[in-house]
């Protein structure tokens, strides 16, 4: 069974500094444009593959997948080793997040947007309100909305799939 190596940020910045390293950023576009580590190469997780088009040669590196948190690159990194059980790949644990907690910086190329993560709760939390407040004023078959939203959530969370979050990172201010 392949192993999952998890890395910090001080370990990552010091492979970057001595060129040991290739830092693979698996969130969507407009995330990596609001900052992200200096020379990281963005793959979203849904375009993350073994083929070369996929990934950039890195034989002679280690290959280090981050995201916001950790989760997502965990992700990657998992199917990763399920394309290769015996890849030598790393996961930088709590993603940029820890990154910048770390002192380290970052590069912006383009404007701040909000990780999908939050657009989703943001979203969620938006429509979960306007069911109920609409299903109290106006008729109680509006609940219905809310009730869609929570069981949505739900599913994503048993599954790790969130159609929201699929349909979100489509969106222009996304791209």
């Amino acid at each position: 069974m392949a192993q999952v190596h998890q890395t910090n940020p001080k370990q990552v910045k010091n492979w970057l500094e001595n060129n040991e390293a290739i830092v693979i950023d698996v969130r969507e576009p407009a995330e990596f444009k609001s900052g992200h580590i200096q020379g990281a190469i963005n793959k979203p997780l849904s375009t993350v593959c073994l083929e070369e088009v996929c990934m950039p040669e890195h034989t002679s590196k280690k290959l280090v997948l981050q995201c916001q948190g950790g989760k997502r690159s965990m992700m990657a990194v998992e199917k990763l080793l399920q394309e290769n059980p015996q890849m030598d790949i790393y996961n930088l644990e709590g993603g940029i997040n820890a990154w910048a907690e770390a002192g380290f910086q970052t590069q912006q190329t383009g404007r701040k947007v909000l990780p999908l993560n939050q657009q989703v709760q943001l979203a969620a939390g938006s429509l979960i309100v306007t069911g109920i407040m609409l299903g109290w004023f106006v008729h109680i078959g509006f609940v219905g909305i809310a009730l869609f939203v929570g069981c949505g959530l739900m599913f994503a969370g048993l599954t790790g799939f969130c159609g929201m979050m699929k349909l979100l990172a489509k969106m222009p201010w996304n791209k």
